[in-house]
């Protein structure tokens, strides 16, 4: 069994856990629908760059 010669430090084990952590989803407010939607992503309600670009009824098709 493999065993390490020396023991990590606190400085190298930390630097090592620094990118584990949650990432925050990158929210935009949409004035068009009043709501807040992921950047570069259709808004629930099919709006993009305040255009429309989904109808209700394709939507509910695909």
């Amino acid at each position: 069994m493999a065993v390490p010669a020396r023991r990590t430090s606190k400085t190298k084990k930390r630097m090592r856990r620094g990118h584990i952590k949650l990432n925050v989803p990158n929210l935009q407010f949409d004035a068009a629908t009043g709501e807040y939607r992921v950047s570069h992503h259709v808004s629930p309600k099919g709006f993009y760059k305040g255009a429309q670009v989904l109808n209700k009824d394709t939507s509910a098709k695909a």
